[in-house]
Order: C-alpha cells, then structure tokens, then sequence
C-alpha cells in the first residue's frame, strides 16, 4: 500500500508527462491563424482546423490568457509570448468598437465584426488575459487595455441599485430584450469569472480600487449567489437577485439544451464543476488580496464536500455535471472541464483541510482524466462522456473549448502537488 507522499508523487508524474510531453507540444503547433492573426479554435479529433473560422470573443481572450500564463509558467522558450502578442494585436485591432467601446461577441476570420453585442462574459475574460498578459510581458498595451476594458465595463454594465453587473448588453450598452436574450437575468458564472478577472487585474496593478470592486463580487458571491443553506452556487438570478431556473441563452452557454426551453433546469439544481472552479479561484484572491482564510474555511468545506459527496463518480470515475443541491447528481454525463477545475481545487482542499477524502476524489479524477477523458495520441482532451465513459464529442477544440481549462489546470495542478508533497 502505497504512503501519502508515493500517491501524491505517481499522481506528478503523470501530470508532468501530459503537460510537457503532449499538452503543451499540441498548443505549440496547432490553433494559431498564420494568415490573419488571431487564433482558429475549432478542431477535429485529429487537431486539424475543421474548417469553421468564427473567430469569438471568448476563445480568443481565453487563449491570450492561455499563451501568457504558460509563459509565466516558463514553459514554451518564448514561444507562448509570441503568441499572446500576436493574439492580442489581432483582439485590438478587429474586436474593440471604436464607436461605444467594449469588445464584439464574435468577427469573421479576417476579422469583420458579427456579433456586436457586448456580454459581460466576454468582457470579463477580456480584463482577464489582457491583465494576464501585462504581467508575462513589458508590453503596456496588455494593462492600457485592460484598464480601458475595466472602466468602459464599471460606467456601462454596473448595476448600481440592486448591485453586481448587468451580463447581456446590446452594442450600445442597452440591455437587451428578456428571457432567452438574457437581459433580464444574472448569474452564478459570469460574477464568478468577474471576481477571477478583477482578482487578475488588483495582482497587476496593485490599484487600491480595484480590490475594493472585487471584494463587492465576492460579498455578492456569498450573499447573493450561494445557497444560504447549503452554500452551493445557485446559477441564475432576476436582476434583484431572485432565483431563477436557470435556461441557456443565444449568445452563450453551450448546446447541451435547445435555447427555445423557456422552463430550464430545475430551481434545486447546482454545478459541481462551477463551485468547486468558485472555491480555487476564491483561494487566488484570497492569497492576492491578503486576506484571512480562516474566516471562509467553513464556507468552502460545504463546496468540496458536497462535490465529494455527490458530484463524483466513486465506481466509474469522474465529476457528473449537475445536480440537487442536497442529493446526488441529475444530470450525469462528464464533460472536460469539470474534470479539469476540480483536479485544481480538489488538491487545493487537500492542501488547506489535509483531509485525504479529498486526496481519495482527487485520485479518482486525476484516473479518470489520464485513463479515460484525455486523447494522448494528439495531446488534448476529449469534451465529453456519458455516465458510462462512452464518449459523445470527439473535437479537440471548438467555440466552447480550448485551452483555459486544460492548459490552465495541469499546470496549476502542478504546483498543487509539489506543495502537497513537500508538506508531508
């Protein structure tokens, strides 16, 4: 039987491998657009461009971020900095609106703007990689525009009376129409992702008010947003902060439930992915913004427990995608980025609480994700199984998957495990 620190060393090994010898390899070759600048992120089973080119605003923030933090990671020899460069121009020069400000939702491959709505979403992941990118280069456009992209979103999309920020916004900055085109909702997802990316952008400037606006997310986080009981994620609100069943919208949120469901997901629903992705990116602010973990440890250990508890899969492997926010998962197929954020945070509850139920959980993902969800002969993940491990997706990248989660996780990962190690 092996010890504690023998687990935890296998489990490093194993996550070096796939980070240096087939993660990373695969992003050094594939996803840059050679001809117009930019990124192509929609790819087959083989890693080759499918021959979709809509280029959106997400992924392309998403791999900026991607390229930067890798950089920062040392890993690449100052490939990823190139690229984070490169992808950055391209974001400048085709996605910002030079007549209202913000960033377009998505452009055509040479750039020709689509979609121009402006989606808290994809602002907010536009302050993220842009802040990310100012700290791995000396390069000032990565904070200038960040900044710009910061108080252009704190004068438009601030909700000022009920607090938090509006998410669906026209071109303009209106709200847009209710129900299915979102103005009339908040969410779980997008003030978690705001909390990460004003988290991002205090390590970068040190700017006293931009701590203070992310501690107003994360007082809202843990108001308004997590279960008062429970103290799971709660997923979408009214623009008061009344639970909603939570329905998917046009501009967003994936295809696994067609947009015209006007009843959604039922209210006693939570994801164990989002909340246990809550928890980690919480304990980065935490350490950024010098704060007292002591004070939320019982908040947290309500998250990883109920994922524990109900979000794994203890006989097949793997983390289940939703469920009640009191019993066991509903909606059981397993998709990669859930794997993906709980790798991080799971080790991270190792390492704050030394409770091995969460080492147990974190082996049984870690298994899963090399045996199971990663394709090793390409490099990438696999997006999605069932609750039997039989694979439904098979692109490597596509408008809703990329980088961020994979590349992001094993290297976090990483540092997770080296910690843990030399804490025993």
């Amino acid at each position: 039987m092996m010890t504690t620190k023998e687990r935890l060393e296998l489990c490093l090994r194993e996550v070096q491998q796939h980070l240096h010898k087939e993660l990373i390899p695969f992003w050094m070759t594939h996803g840059e657009d050679k001809e117009f600048g930019g990124f192509l992120t929609y790819l087959d089973c083989n890693g080759n461009p499918t021959g979709e080119t809509l280029k959106t605003l997400i992924c392309q923030t998403r791999m900026i971020y991607t390229a930067a933090s890798a950089h920062r990671a040392g890993l690449g020899g100052g490939y990823f900095l190139d690229s984070a460069r490169q992808g950055v121009e391209f974001l400048i020069e085709h996605f910002w609106d030079p007549e209202f400000g913000g960033w377009y939702w998505t452009v055509e491959r040479d750039g020709t703007p689509m979609n121009r709505s402006k989606l808290a979403y994809g602002q907010s992941f536009a302050i993220y990689s842009l802040s990310e990118y100012a700290r791995a280069s000396q390069d000032p456009r990565g904070l200038e525009w960040a900044l710009k992209t910061y108080q252009m979103f704190q004068t438009e999309a601030a909700d000022n009376y009920a607090g938090g920020y509006y998410e669906f916004l026209e071109r303009d900055w209106g709200k847009k129409r209710p129900g299915a085109y979102g103005g009339d909702r908040k969410s779980y997802d997008v003030h978690m992702h705001l909390m990460e990316a004003f988290t991002n952008l205090y390590a970068a400037t040190q700017n006293p008010r931009h701590k203070e606006r992310t501690l107003e997310i994360i007082r809202i986080l843990f108001e308004r947003i997590m279960h008062p009981q429970f103290g799971t994620g709660v997923a979408q609100f009214s623009l008061d902060w009344e639970p909603l069943r939570a329905i998917l919208f046009r501009d967003v949120w994936g295809a696994d439930r067609d947009v015209d469901d006007g009843e959604g997901r039922p209210l006693n629903n939570t994801s164990f992915g989002h909340n246990v992705e809550f928890a980690w990116l919480f304990l980065v602010a935490v350490e950024v913004l010098g704060l007292d973990v002591n004070v939320y440890k019982d908040r947290l250990k309500k998250i990883f427990d109920h994922c524990v508890a109900y979000g794994i899969d203890w006989k097949k492997g793997g983390v289940f995608c939703e469920g009640p926010h009191d019993g066991p998962a509903r909606e059981r197929n397993k998709e990669f980025w859930q794997q993906c954020e709980c790798l991080t945070g799971l080790m991270d509850a190792f390492v704050l609480f030394g409770d091995e139920k969460y080492l147990d959980a974190y082996e049984n993902v870690h298994r899963f994700a090399m045996d199971t969800m990663i394709n090793h002969v390409v490099g990438e993940w696999w997006p999605l199984f069932d609750e039997n491990n039989k694979r439904i997706w098979d692109h490597m990248a596509h408008a809703w998957k990329i980088n961020y989660h994979t590349v992001r996780a094993v290297i976090l990962t990483e540092a997770r495990l080296k910690k843990a190690i030399a804490m025993q």
